[in-house]
């Protein structure tokens, strides 16, 4: 199933207002037409009557005893810019169809779609990195023909060979292009975060005020966790070579295992947290569960705002 076609999209919460292209569809932090209101005040002639606050003007010319008018503000609605950074490691393509375990490959698949599909309904532009020759495949968010290509072309893109450390090399790719990816930008890093970039790239990363948001896509049994296989032929897929061995695990060994994944687990969520970003799980490749997982995402982030 695809996400082509659909009218499924999620909002874009950015963490803080956009300065960004005019005519979007979110607030930004400049003072234009828009619908969220910034602040009011008196007004001048020339003024648009539309934006008088009959009901302030009211209570302003009762205090004062003369007509007072007053007009609202409001923050300008403008375009995101939204990049999305695919993880094309060799592992990310293990399991297809019709093996039973996450196809990472048809999750990324969906959930990009998703990110594209919204990003176009807010007005934005969007773009899109990966390693996946070994080489930088860039596409700046500079037109809308890009959601096709995107869709269309790069998703479809077969080659999985990018590089362990794809993931930082994109982060200092990006650096050089700073005028495609202004402050306040989004950025997707859609990968299983197995081979995850450092600390240190990840707060470069931040330091540019991107909106840096990991769509992190593991298999729950076997990924954040392990079964109790103990006795039994499990197949082992090699990611380079993509063959099949089949291998016998003790009940000690697959209790290591498992401890070891949950860990490895809990270590990500944590680094996260210590880098005061939100990510978003993905343990299906089913698109409607891949929407879920974007619109929890989204309201985490309107709470935090609120907090905030």
């Amino acid at each position: 199933m695809s996400l082509r076609g659909s009218e499924l999209t999620f909002p874009l919460v950015p963490r803080r207002r956009l300065i960004g292209l005019f005519f979007g569809g979110l607030q930004s932090a400049r003072r234009g037409v828009g619908s969220d209101v910034a602040g009011s005040r008196p007004y001048n002639p020339g003024d648009d009557v539309d934006l008088i606050d009959w009901a302030a003007s009211a209570r302003v010319s009762s205090a004062r005893g003369t007509d007072e008018f007053v007009v609202r503000q409001t923050y300008a609605d403008e375009a995101p810019r939204v990049v999305v950074l695919c993880d094309r490691r060799p592992e990310m393509r293990l399991h297809e169809p019709p093996l039973p375990w996450l196809s990472k490959a048809t999750a990324m698949r969906n959930a990009v779609e998703l990110i594209s599909e919204s990003a176009a309904r807010s007005r934005g532009f969007i773009g899109y990195l990966d390693y996946a020759g070994g080489e930088p495949f860039w596409r700046p968010p500079q037109s809308e023909r890009e959601l096709w290509q995107i869709r269309d072309r790069h998703l479809a893109w077969p080659e999985f060979a990018a590089p362990e450390d794809n993931l930082e090399l994109a982060f200092d790719h990006l650096a050089h292009h700073r005028v495609s990816l202004p402050p306040g930008s989004f950025l997707f890093v859609v990968s299983d975060f197995l081979a995850p970039p450092s600390d240190a790239a990840w707060i470069r990363a931040l330091g540019h005020l991107w909106d840096v948001v990991p769509v992190v896509i593991q298999d729950p049994v076997w990924e954040q966790s392990f079964p109790d296989v103990a006795g039994l032929a499990v197949p082992f897929r090699d990611p380079t070579s993509g063959r099949l061995t089949e291998i016998r695990l003790t009940r000690k060994e697959a209790r290591e295992r498992r401890e070891a994944n949950e860990a490895r687990f809990a270590a990500l969520l944590e680094s996260f947290v210590g880098l005061d970003v939100e990510p978003v799980l993905i343990s299906t490749s089913d698109p409607e569960a891949i929407l879920s997982a974007f619109l929890d995402w989204g309201e985490q982030r309107i709470v935090r705002r609120g907090r905030l």
